[in-house]
């Protein structure tokens, strides 16, 4: 078996861009031309696919709007049976466009999917029930909602177990989470969305120490990036969290991916200041394709 198909349970990141994708629709400046004219260039929206090649069965954390692509990409790594479910579920973080939004692949426009299991905090699955067209998947049982709960693990299989945790948010329409994704000997933390660490009553740093590779919320690299008011989009700035997190040990800061990155966020290019600060500073982006080994 080939090192891009592991034997073992791992975790491959589908996406890295903030919710609208990069290149963003309606953006003509210098962030996105590049990748309007080679399309390779461009980041699909943030996603985490979980496999188990033993038993055949994949997982992803959140549909975003890519999810086609996500789920073609998925197939490449872990092919499933002809006539199998597309996925053995989905998990999602939040009510914001790009973490559910890829649900209407599910419905009977598209793929017209059976009963597939979602898992869900109790106000994001009572926002899909209430809210078209969300609420016609459940009603047609294209999916099927499952229930989370804060620090209550979800056991995929023997080895392998995924836990959700709350994180503050803009909450308007649910809750918000990151998830742990535990295998038989690593473990990954998964938190595309968080509005300060300063806010939330765990330290960042508890939570990159306790596992192998955490991806963190890594929007924005400065206030400057906007012409509007960030404040009204909270999320820690790069620059910041790079700040703080740089007392880390060096083996600490290598555990730290950054997803999530707005079109406007200069990490996004290979070629940037920020990505070479990046890399002096011993951090890293999560890049699409990337495996990790869970076992």
């Amino acid at each position: 078996m080939s090192p891009s198909h592991p034997a073992a349970a791992y975790a491959v990141v589908l996406g890295v861009a903030q919710d609208a994708g990069h290149p963003q629709a309606g953006c003509r400046e210098v962030c996105c031309q590049a990748a309007w004219a080679d399309p390779s260039l461009g980041h699909l929206v943030a996603s985490l696919g979980i496999v188990d090649p033993r038993s055949g069965k994949r997982w992803i954390i959140d549909a975003s709007p890519d999810l086609g692509k996500q789920l073609h990409a998925l197939d490449a790594l872990q092919p499933r049976a002809a006539g199998s479910a597309p996925l053995d579920g989905i998990f999602l973080t939040h009510a914001h466009s790009g973490h559910y939004t890829g649900l209407v692949h599910l419905g009977r426009e598209t793929m017209g999917s059976v009963g597939l299991p979602l898992f869900a905090m109790p106000r994001m699955s009572e926002f899909l029930r209430r809210n078209g067209p969300w609420s016609q998947l459940v009603e047609l049982d294209n999916v099927t909602l499952q229930p989370l709960e804060d620090a209550q693990p979800i056991q995929l299989s023997d080895d392998l177990s995924i836990e959700p945790f709350l994180v503050p948010h803009r909450d308007e329409f649910s809750e918000t989470v990151g998830f742990l994704v535990r295998g038989s000997s690593r473990s990954i933390a998964w938190l595309p969305d968080i509005d300060a660490w300063e806010r939330w009553h765990r330290p960042i740093e508890d939570l990159i120490q306790s596992v192998d590779v955490a991806f963190i919320d890594g929007t924005f690299w400065d206030a400057s990036e906007l012409s509007r008011d960030i404040g009204e989009i909270s999320h820690p700035l790069m620059h910041d969290s790079i700040e703080r997190l740089g007392a880390l040990p060096a083996t600490d800061r290598a555990r730290v991916r950054f997803i999530h990155l707005n079109h406007t966020n200069p990490a996004l290019r290979p070629d940037s200041s920020a990505s070479a600060t990046l890399t002096e500073r011993g951090f890293a982006i999560g890049r699409r394709g990337d495996v990790i080994p869970l076992s």
